[in-house]
C-alpha cells in the first residue's frame, strides 16, 4: 500500500491538524479500542498512513492497526455524549513509542490531489452538525484549508475529523480555533 502525503510545503497550514494524543497512543499500543490486543508487525512495504505522527511508514518499522474511536476520546475529555454518532475505525499507528509529528511537516497530512476525503463537523456535545466529501483538489492545502473555513463558519462546529472514503479510516482532527 502506497499513500502519498502530498506537495511538500514551507508555509504552516491555516489549521492545525492533530495526531492521535500520546496517552490514548500508550492505551491503543496494549488493547484497541474495540478490546483486542494490539499486535504489532513490521512493514515490509511502507507508506501506510501513521496517525501518531501524522506521516507515511517507512519499511523496516514496527506499526500495529488497530481500531480507534476519536470521538469516544475527545467527549471523555470533554464531558460531551456522543451517543450512535461515537464510531470506531482503523487507524495505522507506530508498535512503539514515536516523536510524534516532525516540526518540519507542513501542509496537510495523508494529502493527495484527486482523493476523496469526508470532512465531519461536530458540536460540542459530541453529535454531528454537518460535513461534506471533499476531493482534494490540486492546490491541497487550499482545498483543506477552504473546507475548515466553511466547517467553523457554523458557530456550533467545535472540531472537524478528516476521513477517507475509501476505507472510511480517521486521518486526523481539526479544532475550533482559539
Amino acid at each position: 500500500m502506497t499513500t502519498h502525503t502530498g506537495t511538500t510545503r514551507t508555509t504552516p497550514t491555516t489549521y492545525t491538524p492533530l495526531p492521535i494524543t500520546p496517552e490514548a497512543l500508550a492505551g491503543l499500543r496494549d488493547v484497541d479500542d474495540a478490546g483486542q490486543p494490539c499486535v504489532p508487525y513490521t512493514d515490509e512495504e511502507g507508506g501506510y498512513p501513521l496517525r501518531c505522527c501524522l506521516r507515511a511508514s517507512a519499511p523496516g518499522e514496527r506499526i500495529a492497526l488497530v481500531s480507534y474511536a476519536p470521538l469516544r476520546r475527545w467527549a471523555a475529555g470533554t464531558g460531551a455524549a456522543p451517543g450512535a454518532y461515537d464510531e470506531q475505525g482503523p487507524v495505522f499507528i507506530h508498535a512503539d513509542p514515536c516523536e510524534g509529528p516532525g516540526e518540519e511537516r507542513a501542509g496537510y497530512p495523508f494529502s493527495r490531489a484527486g482523493a476523496l476525503r469526508t470532512v465531519r463537523r461536530y458540536s460540542a456535545e459530541g453529535r454531528i452538525v454537518g460535513g461534506r466529501l471533499m476531493e482534494i483538489p490540486d492546490d491541497e492545502e487550499a482545498g483543506f484549508d477552504a473546507a475548515f473555513a466553511e466547517a467553523f463558519a457554523d458557530p456550533r462546529v467545535a472540531l472537524v475529523h478528516v476521513r477517507a472514503v475509501e476505507y472510511g479510516c480517521f486521518h486526523f482532527e481539526v479544532r475550533r480555533p482559539a
